[in-house]
């Protein structure tokens, strides 16, 4: 309680103690400036709901789907946003088919929860297998554009991305997505995969942490040199023509 008071302090007063508190600031400015009263979105991986939260304070009249397969975190998530009619959970982990998958719930840290096991900074994560259910965001019947996707999946966002393709091609939806060492390489993925596949959309890839600073597209040396070193590990996929 007293560590999510000091976090949203901290985020008020705009002052970037850590580099998690750094991406929750840009996130929000970045929010601030893409996003509008009747913006529709998607977060693929709710948690508890931080990053909903200040979408609904800019977008309060749009659609809002979050995805959270959890058990505990969607029933969290349906009785926090119960009343608001402007968003939908769905209990599914997002992913690059439809069907029933193993998931692991690292449950003294929730928060690295995913479909593989990866690294985690705990010693001794205790990890329970349970049973979910999967969806490819191209099997939802979505009649309402998507201006914006949140993916925070732990290392399997290009099984989100693939899942996806047709539903970010047709709405032209701006991608923010967490892509890092330590997570994706356990799923095989790679930097060259998801620069390709932004690139099929005619979409380039920004680094958050200087989109404010200059707005460059990153090239795929640079995308790769990021990844290598670890640096950064959120970024934004989009149209270049709407950048500005």
């Amino acid at each position: 309680m007293i560590k999510n008071l000091l976090r949203k302090l901290f985020i008020a007063l705009n002052l970037p103690l850590t580099k998690n508190l750094k991406y929750d600031i840009l996130t929000k400015k970045f929010f601030k400036k893409f996003l509008h009263k009747h913006s529709n979105t998607i977060d693929i991986g709710c948690h508890k709901g931080e990053i909903l939260d200040e979408i609904i304070k800019i977008a309060p009249q749009g659609k809002h789907l979050a995805f959270e397969p959890i058990p505990v975190f969607f029933n969290l998530l349906k009785n926090k946003y119960n009343h608001n009619l402007q968003v939908t959970i769905y209990a599914y982990a997002v992913s690059d088919s439809d069907g029933k998958i193993t998931f692991n719930y690292v449950k003294n840290a929730p928060a690295y929860s995913g479909i593989k096991k990866r690294k985690y900074n705990t010693n001794q994560p205790n990890i329970e297998e349970i049973t979910v259910d999967a969806i490819k965001l191209d099997s939802l019947n979505i009649n309402h554009k998507i201006d914006l996707i949140k993916i925070d999946v732990e290392g399997a966002e290009y099984k989100v991305l693939a899942g996806a393709f047709n539903t970010i091609m047709i709405n032209k939806s701006i991608v923010i997505f967490e892509f890092g060492k330590g997570a994706s390489d356990y799923y095989h993925t790679t930097p060259q995969m998801i620069f390709d596949y932004f690139d099929k959309l005619n979409m380039s890839i920004y680094n958050l942490s200087e989109f404010f600073k200059n707005k460059n597209k990153l090239s795929l040396k640079k995308f790769i040199e990021i990844y290598e070193k670890n640096t950064d590990y959120i970024f934004i996929a989009m149209d270049t023509n709407v950048v500005s």
